[in-house]
């Protein structure tokens, strides 16, 4: 079977890589690669929103941040539990390894998940290919002290 060209070589992201929001705070977020999500969503507490400003607490390099920020939308997300809630959602500067761009990300509680953070299809699409086998290949893991 022959290869299909690509005009456009997209990177290889493994399943699970680390991502730095520079607009929200420093150090890197642990963010699972998940081509069944739709949307990017990240773990956030204390959310509340202020007009349309939209306040949350969320943990990044060990240390817990306060931010506030302008919402860009509410949306209606169907959990992969299947329960549907309503999100606030940011749009913001993420970067994957060398790569850099704005994202829609949707905020709510990710505790229970084990990574804070999930990039979906639409965060994905046109940027990347997955490579399920694999973690960490555009970003390097977190040291240990």
């Amino acid at each position: 079977m022959a290869m299909r060209p690509t005009l456009y070589p997209l990177p290889l992201i493994g399943w699970k890589e680390h991502v730095l929001l520079p607009l929200l705070g420093h150090g890197q977020v642990a963010a699972k690669i998940d081509t069944g999500a739709r949307t990017a969503a990240l773990h956030a507490e204390d959310i509340s929103i202020w007009g349309r400003k939209v306040r949350f607490t969320f943990e990044s390099a060990g240390r817990r941040l306060r931010c506030e920020v302008p919402l860009a939308d509410v949306k209606r997300i169907k959990s992969s539990n299947g329960a549907s809630q309503l999100r606030p959602v940011i749009e913001t500067m993420i970067h994957v390894g060398t790569h850099q761009f704005e994202t829609l990300i949707t905020l709510t509680d990710r505790a229970d998940m084990g990574v804070p953070m999930l990039l979906g299809r639409d965060t994905l699409k046109g940027r990347f290919l997955v490579n399920p086998s694999r973690s960490f290949l555009l970003s390097r893991r977190k040291v240990s002290p």
